[in-house]
Order: structure tokens, then sequence, then C-alpha cells
């Protein structure tokens, strides 16, 4: 099989990682990728945000498979051009990308069909929001409707934070995906992140990760796009995952193959696990970043193979196996960051880094400038170990951390820390 892997971020170096190794894959290419995924891929010069040029390189290449790697591509339709032009692509169409396109659309998906998530109102403009806030008080989440590239979230733990939250939507700081806002009830429990490969009718359940999403140790300072994670997650047991499976999962496909919108891909739950059992914050239509790289490095069974099935529609015929290993991963920022940071800086020591028992480094934000390794993003690196539990992981994790030469970057020494003090 050829197959075209659509994205540049740390996800799909893991992706990518995974991909090359399945016995069925002919060529891997990759649009735009980056210099880790350059070592598994043949990188080709394809703007990935051009739905025509996209299918016409398929058609050029023999490409049997498409996988997108991130959001926004799905959502603008990249998966409607491909099955319009008879490609096979493993991801939704822009119709079921609303499951991450629009926090409005989900938390009314939510409403028909009895799916546990916090109570919710939307608002188009400032003042009934506000309104809406003051009188349900504090905690409560604000939610940009659309695409803010995990920026768009503010858990308002008072009144003005809240407000200032409403604001920043409505003034433009997330674009037009803050034209809209929804304002929740804050759920107070553990998060985890919780995977199924969907066909339309089938939901195969994958397993369960923890992200870190405040940039700072002990959950502390600002949201971010994520800045560790681990899997499994303890909190998902296997009573946990059946009702996951049953009260928010399958009500999800059911719902979208009523609506004429069947959903096929990824679906990644953001769930928190409350008092009441498992509710859902949110959903996303791709694998998160950075638990797909845990997750990958725990997936015994052939990527590639299963993705074709979720595009083909044959999810019924196959499982999933995992590594009883912990996998965990630390993610390294640029100074500054989730704000302003700067790129172009010089990272030294990733093959060093690699030659820890059991460590893989991922690269995320990555470029080459006159050979040398620089920073090209916020979020830059994934360094990424195995182990029998948390705490080896952990620990290989930051040995690797340790062998990385970037001044300019930072990153959480704590990743792991709510397994740990199970």
């Amino acid at each position: 099989m050829n197959v075209l892997l659509i994205g540049s971020g740390g996800r799909e170096h893991a992706l990518a990682w995974k991909i090359a190794a399945s016995p069925l894959l002919g060529r891997l290419y990759a649009a735009p990728g980056n210099p880790g995924i350059a070592e598994e891929a043949e990188i080709v010069a394809l703007n990935a945000a051009d739905n025509d040029a996209v299918v016409a390189f398929c058609r050029e290449n023999s490409v049997d498979l498409v996988v997108v790697g991130p959001e926004a591509p799905l959502v603008a339709g990249l998966v409607d051009a491909l099955d319009d032009a008879g490609i096979a692509a493993f991801g939704p169409t822009s119709a079921a990308a609303q499951l991450e396109g629009s926090k409005g659309f989900t938390k009314d998906l939510c409403a028909e069909y009895s799916i546990p998530t916090g109570a919710y109102e939307r608002f188009n403009n400032a003042p009934k929001a506000k309104a809406y806030v003051r009188a349900q008080g504090a905690p409560i989440v604000i939610k940009a409707d659309g695409l803010a590239a995990g920026k768009g979230v503010t858990v308002a733990m008072t009144l003005d934070e809240a407000l200032a939250a409403i604001d920043d939507c409505f003034e433009g700081a997330f674009g037009d995906a803050g034209a809209e806002v929804v304002a929740e009830a804050f759920l107070d429990g553990e998060e985890a992140s919780f995977f199924c490969l969907c066909d339309g009718e089938t939901a195969l359940p994958l397993t369960s990760a923890q992200d870190h999403k405040r940039v700072g140790d002990g959950d502390t300072g600002p949201n971010t796009g994520g800045m560790g994670a681990y899997s499994p997650a303890p909190v998902m047991t296997p009573e946990m995952v059946e009702r996951t499976m049953r009260e928010i999962i399958e009500p999800t496909l059911r719902g979208m193959k009523a609506r004429g919108m069947p959903f096929k891909g990824v679906l990644y739950a953001g769930l928190m696990i409350t008092d009441k059992g498992p509710e859902l914050i949110e959903y996303n239509v791709r694998f998160g970043d950075p638990e797909c790289q845990v997750m990958m490095m725990r997936l015994k069974d052939d990527i590639l193979l299963l993705m074709k099935a979720a595009a083909d529609g044959t999810l019924s015929t196959m499982s999933a196996r995992w590594h009883d290993d912990v996998a965990l991963t630390v993610v390294m920022a640029a100074n500054g960051y989730p704000g302003a940071y700067t790129k172009g800086t010089p990272i030294k020591g990733i093959a060093e880094a690699d030659a820890v028992e059991g460590a893989k480094v991922f690269h995320a934000g990555t470029a080459l400038s006159d050979g040398r390794l620089t920073a090209n993003g916020g979020r830059v690196l994934n360094v990424s170990a195995m182990a029998k539990d948390v705490a080896g992981a952990r620990d290989r994790a930051y040995q690797a951390v340790d062998r990385i030469s970037w001044p300019d970057g930072f990153c959480r020494r704590d990743i792991g820390w709510r397994a740990l003090d199970r």
C-alpha cells in the first residue's frame, strides 16, 4: 500500500514511525512533514491545505490510503474531496468532523442522545454570555466554539476570569473560532483521554492516556496543547472503559449515523471521571498530541491494517493489542510557550537521547537550517520512553531529556504525577 500522511507534528512523526513498520507498506509520503518524519517517509512538496492538489498527487503516485493527522484539513473537507475521487482516507468527512470543529454541535448531540456531559448554553454575543455566567457563578468553563489550536478553552475559577474569557472570544483572540461561545458547567474529577477507531458502524476501543494540559509543574499556569502524557491511564479501569463505550461512544456513533454523517476515523473522547462516572468534556476527531506518541509505542498491532479497516468499513473483524508496559512522553517547548516564543534556536543531542533504553524522540516543531536542527514551533520535541511502570518510564524519559542540549527550551518535570500519587 502506498500511503500519504498529512501533517507536520509529533503526532504525525509517531504515526509515520509506526506506519513505516507495517509489512503492508509500499511507499510512505508525507506533507509537509518535519525532519523526524523525513527519517521514515519521503517528504513531498505539496500544499496539504489544497484539497485538489492532494487528490492530484494521490492519483499521480498511486496512493492507496491518505492518513490525515491534524484536525484543520478534516474540518476543511479533505476527506470529502478524497471520497469524491475514490481515494481511501483515514478520517471523518467535514460534516462528521463537526464533533471537534464545533463545541456547540457536540453539546447539542449529547443533549439529544443523553450522553453524560456538563450542563451548557451557547451564545453568539457577549452580553448574553456574561449574564448567564453571572447567574451560574464560578468555577465555570468558557469555550470558543470553533478550532483554536487547543487554546480556546478557559477553566475559569473566578467570575472575572470567565468574563475576560468571553471578551477574548468575542474580541477576536481566536479568530472566527470565537464567533460563538459555549459556557458549560465545571466538572470535578480526574481527566482521561480515551480513543476508538470507527468505521461508521463499529467502534473498536483502543486504549487510554492522560494528558497534562497546563504549562507548569503541579498543573499550574495557562492551558497548552499538551505538555506530556502517559498510557494507560489508571483511572480508566475495565469498568470505566465499558461504561464509556456504552454511555458515550456508542450513542455518539448512532447519533452521527442518524444525522446522515457517519463517523469514520479515530474518535478521541476527552473525559472527566466524576463521582457519577465518565462524563464527556469534548471530542477530537484525530489522535491526540502528545497522546498519540505514547499510544503508538504501546500498540502491538499493525496501525496501517487498522486504519485501512476503518476506512473500508471492516473494523468488526479487527482487534487491537497493547504492550503491558507504560509509555510516557515529555514535551519540550520553546521558552515563552504558550505565549510568544522564538523560532530558529539550535538543538543538539537527539541521537544521544534516542540511545537511552526504551526511549524515542519524536519531532513536533523542528526544522533543518544549514544542516542544523532548530526549533520551529511552540511544542518542539516529544521525548518518550517505555518501561514496566510509570516511574520507570518517567525516569527513562527524563534521562533522555537531560541528554538534549537546547538552552532555549523547557519542559515540565512532573509528567505522570497523578499515577505516581495514586
